[in-house]
């Protein structure tokens, strides 16, 4: 381990991020909001933070080695979400300790959208803009704008992007080099949030909320700047306009990149997981719309109100238009299980992924051959196309680690608390998912929880959006013993 190196880019990241603080700035100051002071401190602390990280090392090889990524990635998720709680805390109308702030930053930070806050509609839209902010950088990953940046002072990335990229497969890069990778997502990414951006403003919204929505869509991330969340504009077209969103936020970006370099569609239907993932969200929708209608005092509208709360909790996206904690015939169980799947490799979004679930089925349909033909040779294909052992055995271990993670959470939380167990298991779920909205007492938000829960609910957002190995393999002795 070179720990002088892994300093010294920590504290470079800092000071990347500390210039996100700035754009809040000219939100204040176009609104006249006296929050400018906030964000200058919450600037220059984080900004001589890193300064201080960076300088002392400065002079150190910039070579990345083996393992090094993972502790990078861990050290910057985690001062991102205290530097980035400095605003929020500082802020007097916001109200929250710092523990509150730090779980707003880092749920935002992970797209989880999880909120201790309430009364959004009378805070400063600098705060607010702030909030949908943080869920745009970490939506795609800000380490991997740093990867892109890195290499024009001397430093490669491709470790960073490795660990902080999600899916099964971390070794394909859309272009030969890792720079022009990190640049092609950001492009993609860049694109559909001003075209999403524009969709909202057409069907209605305000400059904004269209800017503010779009961040929390492309991202994922679920975080609104009304309580009432899309429901607060009881507008079917910014709806749609979100569920499209949504749904493609949730496709491989990778995916969007092909596409858009070739100019064909056609590639969106050709890929397995893609058919797999919309396949999923059609039959999810029909059947929350089927079990609201036959439910007629639940909904008044439950072909509009399935299959919107079906996607944005599907894609773990948390915008709601309804409580739909509330529906019957365990509606919210189901909802709340889709979340787990979650959307494709490459995404946005968050769960254990549809390529994962895929990998699942087919494996456990070839034992079943292999138990009616015990002789026959079944290989492993996804899409027409070979699956090695090596994949199939990290899917394995990640579902498997993936659940043992999420029960041990439960338990602990059922522990340490006086949390029903509806409320803890869908407020690990909810969080290791990225998913953001529970059932029971965190059905609308986590403010009412214990400090120490709020806390382990952060690590459960943490290791949901780094899927779970890159921290966990910091917590193995043998990792600082290299």
């Amino acid at each position: 381990m070179h720990l002088a190196i892994i300093l010294q880019l920590t504290g470079i990241l800092l000071i990347l991020f500390s210039f996100t603080f700035l754009s809040p700035v000219v939100v204040a100051l176009i609104y006249e909001e006296a929050t400018t002071t906030e964000f200058a401190s919450a600037f220059l602390i984080t900004a001589l933070s890193g300064l201080a990280l960076w300088i002392p090392f400065s002079q150190k090889s910039r070579e990345l080695r083996g393992g090094d990524g993972f502790l990078v990635t861990a050290l910057f998720y985690l001062g991102l979400g205290l530097f980035g709680a400095i605003p929020l805390y500082l802020n007097a109308e916001s109200g929250l300790t710092f523990s509150d702030a730090a779980f707003e930053s880092m749920s935002g930070l992970t797209t989880t959208g999880a909120t201790v806050m309430v009364g959004l509609d009378a805070l400063p839209k600098s705060i607010l803009f702030y909030r949908q902010q943080l869920q745009w950088l970490g939506g795609i990953g800000i380490i991997v704008l740093a990867v892109a940046i890195f290499p024009l002072i001397g430093i490669g990335g491709m470790q960073l992007y490795q660990t902080e990229s999600p899916g099964p497969n971390k070794e394909n890069k859309l272009t030969p080099r890792i720079t022009e990778t990190a640049r092609a997502l950001w492009l993609i990414y860049v694109s559909l949030t001003i075209i999403c951006a524009l969709c909202y403003w057409y069907a209605g919204m305000d400059v904004f909320d269209a800017i503010s929505h779009s961040f929390s869509t492309i991202a994922i991330g679920g975080f609104s700047t009304h309580d009432l969340s899309i429901g607060y504009f009881d507008n079917i077209y910014i709806e749609i306009v979100a569920m499209i969103f949504m749904t493609i936020a949730g496709v491989n970006f990778g995916l969007h990149f092909l596409v858009w370099k070739r100019k064909n569609l056609i590639h969106y239907f050709s890929d397995v997981e893609t058919r797999s993932y919309l396949l999923f969200l059609a039959v999810g929708g029909l059947m929350v719309c089927g079990l609201l209608t036959l439910n007629s005092v639940a909904s008044a509208t439950p072909l509009r109100d399935g299959l919107f709360q079906t996607i944005s909790i599907a894609t773990t996206t948390g915008f709601t238009t309804q409580n739909f904690s509330e529906w019957p015939s365990g509606i919210p169980f189901l909802l709340l299980l889709a979340a787990f799947a979650g959307g494709c490799a490459g995404s946005t979004a968050g769960g254990v992924k549809i390529v994962r679930v895929l990998l699942i089925f087919l494996q456990g349909l070839r034992e079943v051959k292999r138990l009616i033909h015990p002789k026959g040779v079944f290989p492993l294909k996804l899409g027409g196309a070979p699956v090695t052992g090596r994949i199939s055995e990290s899917v394995w271990s990640f579902i498997s680690v993936y659940i043992l993670i999420f029960l041990a959470m439960v338990l602990i939380l059922l522990v340490i608390s006086d949390l029903d167990f509806v409320t803890a298991f869908s407020a690990v779920g909810a969080c290791l998912n990225n998913l953001g909205p529970g059932l029971g007492n965190v059905a609308m938000n986590y403010s009412g929880l214990d400090t120490k829960v709020k806390w382990l609910l952060m690590f459960a957002m943490m290791l949901g959006r780094l899927e779970i190995f890159t921290l966990l393999v910091l917590l193995t002795p043998s990792y600082w013993r290299r």
